[in-house]
């Protein structure tokens, strides 16, 4: 949410020292991964910006999320959970018995104010901790576990509101890497991935729990989250599963297209992307979606191409970034690239703000937009800034941030979004979340 003022001397004064937002769910407020404020640091100090408070937190991949002065995070404990079974993660399910928690933290200081907390049983690959960021709304916090413990709880006291086992009301199981779509609120629905027959998509009523709507099946529900988008003279809810992407009424869940899409191993993550009358939709080994969408039809969508080589960007862990009809992301070979759409065709590759001269697999690195810059997160523990454009990338400045606890692919990484808010960074690992201080 934006500050807003009520007096033109006010208005000015915020303008002079530039504006401040919160970062209230995944991707930020508008879920566009564009931080507005101005007043943000050119480059880094001499050794590297101030880390203006730690926390200790356990093992998750879920990113804070930032609100009304207030820092939420979930993590997850076990004692059943080995360093070794969390290097093992990839196409294998590793059990474990353990406490996810919601954790609420003062803003200026770090302390934990409150914890919302529930056994669960993991049963999932990569098994360090929940993946959903959680969403702040309106005097609530929603949270999302990794085996579909959703909740809603009041965001000032912790006390729960709420709550939903997916797997147990929709009679389905978790994906193999967990529930990881991030929930999305519109208007009094929240909508989420559940799985199940006929359920792949559930819409709640936000306030209460009750459930408004459900619709389709799909064989797993996958880690895309939803977006909304206006396309064929109708607002469109796109849900994007394992084999298939759809066109449904956000309000009945009514479905208004699907195209078939055939996911490796389930494993398509991005929400897909909408660029005038087209939607990219992409995944692991090497596929890739583009639809054109009619003007005033809601129940057409034509495939413009499909699992096209050499074409597009198949991202796995990053949600990538359409900038003036190029497309900037990650691979799932590692590589990031520029693609024009809506040809699909690649502009330049590189490593990025991953940096190195070869790439592994999954190279992940966060970006977001400030300003005319980005500033990007990387598996390496550094925040970076830079610039991309359709002629490639230029680095500006980087700085190690934080410890690379988790693995991938026999290296250590760090798979979390972080959040932007109050000229901050929040960013967390396995061990700890850090607020750095990014202003002028």
């Amino acid at each position: 949410m934006l500050v807003r003022t009520t007096t033109l001397a006010l208005v000015l004064l915020t303008a002079a020292v530039g504006r401040a937002d919160d970062w209230p769910n995944w991707m930020g407020a508008k879920r566009d991964n564009v931080w507005h404020e101005t007043g943000i640091i050119e480059k880094f100090p001499a050794g590297g910006p101030k880390v203006l408070w730690r926390t200790p937190i356990a093992g998750g991949y879920a990113g804070p999320a930032v609100a009304n002065g207030k820092v939420y995070v979930t993590d997850y404990v076990s004692k059943d959970l080995t360093e070794k079974m969390k290097d093992e993660g990839n196409f294998d399910r590793k059990g474990s018995t353990g406490i996810e928690a919601a954790h609420c933290l003062d803003e200026k200081t770090g302390t934990e104010l409150w914890k919302y907390e529930y056994p669960v049983k993991y049963a999932i690959s990569y098994p360090a901790g929940p993946r959903s960021t959680p969403t702040v709304l309106d005097g609530k916090v929603y949270t999302l576990g990794a085996e579909g413990h959703l909740a809603c709880l009041d965001a000032e006291k912790g006390t729960k509101i709420w709550a939903k086992e997916l797997k147990e009301e929709y009679k389905t199981k978790s994906a193999l890497w967990g529930y990881a779509a991030h929930p999305f609120i519109d208007g009094k629905k929240l909508i989420t991935l559940a799985g199940g027959d006929g359920s792949h998509v559930v819409a709640f009523d936000k306030d209460t729990g009750a459930e408004i709507w459900k619709s389709q099946s799909q064989d797993e529900q996958g880690y895309s989250p939803v977006t909304i988008i206006e396309a064929g003279g109708v607002r469109q809810l796109i849900v994007a599963g394992p084999r298939a992407v759809r066109g449904l009424d956000p309000e009945t869940g009514k479905r208004y297209w699907s195209t078939p899409y055939d996911a490796t191993s389930g494993s398509a993550i991005m929400t897909p992307i909408q660029f005038g009358e087209y939607l990219y939709y992409a995944g692991y080994n090497r596929k890739n979606l583009l639809l054109k969408l009619a003007k005033d039809k809601p129940e057409v969508a034509e495939v413009v191409f499909k699992d096209k080589a050499k074409h597009g960007v198949s991202p796995v862990n990053v949600q990538p970034f359409l900038q003036d009809g190029v497309l900037y992301g990650y691979d799932d070979s590692g590589v990031m690239y520029a693609v024009e759409l809506p040809s699909g065709k690649r502009l330049w590759e590189g490593m990025g703000p991953v940096g190195g001269e070869a790439a592994k697999g999954s190279e992940t690195a966060f970006i977001v937009k400030n300003g005319d810059r980005f500033v990007f997160f990387a598996e390496t523990g550094d925040l970076v800034f830079g610039k991309l454009t359709p002629k490639g990338y230029e680095e500006i400045d980087r700085a190690k941030v934080i410890e690379k606890t988790q693995s991938a692919f026999g290296r250590k990484v760090v798979w979390c979004m972080p959040a932007f808010a109050n000229k901050h960074a929040y960013l967390r690992n396995d061990k700890e979340i850090i607020c750095i201080d990014l202003a002028k």
